[in-house]
């Protein structure tokens, strides 16, 4: 049978794009739906935009600590109608990049909500389309739970476009997400409560890791609440909300931000008009190879639920596109040594093994450890203390984990990810000789395990 398209993508984000772009460059006959905006989570309310607030956010560390160089300031002021304006501007530019991006490649463009009607048929503003292959690339949604008042909270979908910076948030999370958005607003003057149900936020990062970021937000004097979580919230005359505890505390608020989780983008998809099947958790079930159970749809991404990063729906998107249409140049993604960053203030930046998922391996494991006050602060009344931290396999020598918070981590991780992805031994490490005066120098100076 002829199909209009040998791809039809629904979903214009990080990983739809990529597979468009190189299955048209392939040679394939593509088209691409979206119904809201191109880039889909990370450009629009996602990566790009958090990552623009936090560096307003980091501005104010910037103008206190400028006076032990010699720096004398008027008093800062801080408009967050302007930095959301900018952030917009900056924003709608990515939006016709990424237009330029698919149309230069030669895909085709619909854009409004895509249902799929049967197995290898698209429709779309009142038209049908066929395709050969079918990729469902839609992304995930924040959710916030159905507790009452839970119309008066926001996700991080409002956050970027909220009028006005609130005076006081509470953030309710215990994710990245959580722990930059809190950040973002304690740094830019909002008085800021973190509220998370468990012992410990950033569950699955290393526990030093964890354990380091709360000592540096503590000392920054962010309020943060653990074991603690929502009742309801009620709006009150003056617009404020009261917000009750499930151990009958009571907090006021100006905004309550949830980031609690997302779900799978499915709405309205149309999948009960296939044999795709979802796992227990809502997200799309595909094999090793991005397909699901019906042999024409795949799906890759937030949507799958695997390991919800840009970079790796990327790779995906890649991978797809490769095995369709070049498979002479297919690779499978790689999912081990993931290096990853949160944008907290100070970052965390990471790759490979935790301490405790190395020590639950069974490896044996020595652990080399630094925390010292970065030298940029030595002029200043900071007392900001930045860790480093290496697993080690103590049979093989063998790097298995690297682990950071303090100032540019994630840029300082992503050249260790190339080494740990080389299989670099902490003898390589010890050979390397340093970059002086830096704080990266650090991660190549450690000579003595810490006991533990």
């Amino acid at each position: 049978m002829a199909y209009d398209f040998d791809l039809y993508v629904i979903g214009a984000g990080s990983g739809g794009v990529r597979a468009a772009r190189f299955a048209a460059g392939f040679g394939a006959k593509v088209a691409v739906a979206e119904s809201r905006y191109l880039g889909g989570t990370c450009v629009n309310v996602g990566c790009v935009p958090k990552k623009l607030l936090v560096y307003g956010a980091h501005f104010a560390e910037d103008f206190e600590q400028a006076s032990g160089f010699g720096w004398t300031l008027d008093e800062a002021q801080f408009d967050w109608p302007t930095l959301i304006a900018n952030k917009d501007r900056e924003i709608n530019r990515l939006n016709g990049i990424y237009r330029n991006l698919l149309v230069n490649s030669g895909v085709t463009l619909h854009e409004g909500h895509a249902k799929i009607v049967d197995p290898h048929t698209v429709e779309i503003n009142g038209e049908r389309f066929t395709a050969e292959n079918i990729l469902i690339a839609t992304g995930g949604w924040p959710q916030i739970p159905e507790i009452p008042g839970h119309e008066h909270a926001i996700s991080s979908n409002q956050a970027f476009f909220l009028k006005e910076l609130p005076k006081r948030v509470l953030v309710v999370g215990g994710g990245y997400i959580a722990v930059e958005f809190a950040g973002i607003f304690h740094g830019l003057g909002a008085q800021t409560t973190l509220l998370y149900r468990g012992e410990l936020f950033l569950r699955g990062f290393d526990g030093a890791v964890r354990k380091h970021l709360q000592e540096e937000l503590t000392k920054r004097g962010m309020d943060l609440q653990f074991n603690a979580d929502i009742e309801r919230i009620d709006k009150q005359a003056d617009g404020s909300l009261k917000v009750t505890l499930k151990d009958g505390r009571q907090l006021e608020a100006d905004c309550v931000f949830y980031a609690t989780g997302r779900r799978p983008m499915l709405d309205n998809l149309g999948l009960e008009n296939t044999g795709v099947k979802l796992d227990k958790k809502g997200f799309v079930e595909v094999d090793e190879l991005y397909q699901t159970a019906e042999p024409s749809i795949l799906a890759l991404g937030d949507v799958i639920g695997r390991v919800q990063l840009t970079p790796v729906a990327l790779a995906e998107g890649m991978a797809v596109a490769r095995r369709l249409f070049k498979p002479e140049q297919y690779r499978p993604v790689d999912y081990k040594m993931i290096p990853t960053a949160v944008f907290s203030l100070p970052n965390i930046g990471t790759v490979g093994l935790t301490e405790e998922e190395a020590r639950e391996a069974g490896h044996e494991v020595q652990v080399y450890e630094s925390r010292f006050r970065p030298m940029k602060l030595t002029l200043t009344e900071c007392q900001e203390r930045t860790l480093m931290k290496l697993v080690v396999d103590a049979k093989t020598d063998k790097v298995l984990g690297c682990h950071m918070v303090g100032p540019d981590a994630g840029e300082i991780v992503q050249g260790l990810a190339i080494a740990l992805k080389a299989g670099a031994t902490k003898r390589h490490f010890d050979e390397t000789i340093g970059v002086h005066p830096t704080a990266a120098e650090e991660f190549v100076t450690m000579r003595t395990p810490v006991a533990g």
